[in-house]
């Protein structure tokens, strides 16, 4: 990923937004050409946790050690250069995107053993559960549960590099920071996502 200095983030911040962000695309090359799924993902010191459906082949030509991308994006928004005071003075301006994203990269193991399935399912839930009632694995029959592991196919990639961009205006002037800032915060859902990670110029 083309990560300019200004935009780079430090690699605890991407590890924090990559175990922040619940879920990502995973892509790998496999011989048939490139294959994306995505998927919930847990980071457990270091490596990412997962699963996917067995009848998915993304994982079934996967080569032992083999590279695999994961990347998540948790703010995205468009830049228009309305928002730019500065366009006044100097019209030299174009449209941009804006946005946080992480990738990593690691090496790709796969998981068939039941027990590793069943462990990874309970960690899984339990971490999007949270503390408040929450639901557990252990709520329904034994014999559906192990119908259900049956059914996936775990992956864990140990993780060998990561980078994080966070691209927010950085370049610009500061009255257009804050304009950006301001009109995206006052847009859709996403937008408001992307401002809140603007900080104050």
């Amino acid at each position: 990923m083309y990560t300019p200095a200004h935009f780079a983030l430090p690699d605890e911040e991407a590890w924090r937004i990559l175990s922040e962000a619940g879920a990502g695309f995973l892509l790998r090359s496999s011989p048939t050409g490139l294959r994306s799924v995505f998927v919930p993902l847990l980071v457990l010191d270091g490596t990412l946790v997962t699963h996917v459906a067995r009848g998915n082949d993304w994982w079934r030509d996967a080569g032992v050690d083999e590279e695999v991308l994961a990347v998540v994006n948790v703010a995205s928004a468009y830049v228009s250069p309305r928002y730019y005071p500065s366009r006044l003075e100097d019209p030299r301006v174009v449209p941009t995107w804006n946005y946080v994203v992480v990738e990593a990269r690691g090496r790709l193991s796969v998981h068939e053993d039941s027990e590793w399935l069943a462990a990874q399912v309970r960690r899984q839930t339990e971490h999007f559960e949270g503390d408040t009632d929450p639901w557990r694995v252990d709520q329904v029959p034994a014999e559906y549960l192990e119908r259900q592991l049956q059914a996936i196919v775990g992956l864990s990639i140990a993780v060998t590099a990561i980078t994080g961009k966070a691209k927010l205006s950085q370049n610009r002037p500061d009255q257009d920071r804050l304009e950006v800032r301001r009109r995206l915060g006052e847009g859709s859902t996403d937008e408001r996502r992307v401002a809140s990670w603007m900080p104050d110029v």
